[in-house]
């Protein structure tokens, strides 16, 4: 995969036969097409703006991958199966399942699996940054908005990430 950016700029297919980043992009905006966030926005958007998080903080293509994916078994747009599956590194498929929050889990045993996979706390520090974004949660109503800001500052506090 450390060849992914560049067999996509010379048009190649991926030489390990996974999903090329553009395609995992693709894959990601297919199968969350009809979600919204809790604004009423497209929740591709999110996607879009963790990948891109991700980017901008020096990560991996696999990291990135793993950003557009990151909420599609939790969402339950793909199963833990399709994922196990896919034509996608080992390392995107950890970091997603990593990502991906178990019914009735508590937030340490959340955080003390994303901190024991490699790539998955950029990842999360991402996910956090734009989840948390002043502007996103002022178009929420208050209740929902103080909730999920005590959520976020929790779970910086586990993954020990500064607040911000």
């Amino acid at each position: 995969m450390e060849n992914w950016e560049k067999a996509e700029k010379a048009g190649e297919p991926e030489p390990d036969g996974c999903l090329s980043l553009t395609e995992v992009e693709a894959l990601a905006r297919r199968v969350h097409a009809t979600q919204t966030d809790k604004a009423g926005r497209p929740y591709t958007v999110h996607l879009a703006a963790v990948a891109e998080g991700v980017a901008a903080r020096g990560g991996t293509d696999e990291q990135i991958a793993a950003a557009w994916l990151h909420d599609s078994v939790e969402d339950g747009a793909l199963s833990e199966s399709w994922l196990e599956n896919a034509p996608l590194p080992r390392s995107v498929k950890d970091m997603v399942s990593a990502m991906t929050k178990r019914p009735g889990e508590s937030p340490e045993t959340y955080a003390a699996r994303i901190l024991a996979v490699p790539g998955a706390l950029l990842i999360k520090e991402s996910d956090i940054a734009h989840n948390a974004d002043p502007q996103r949660l002022a178009e929420l109503d208050t209740p929902t908005r103080d909730r999920l800001t005590a959520k976020y500052a929790r779970m910086r506090r586990l993954l020990g990430l500064a607040a911000g």
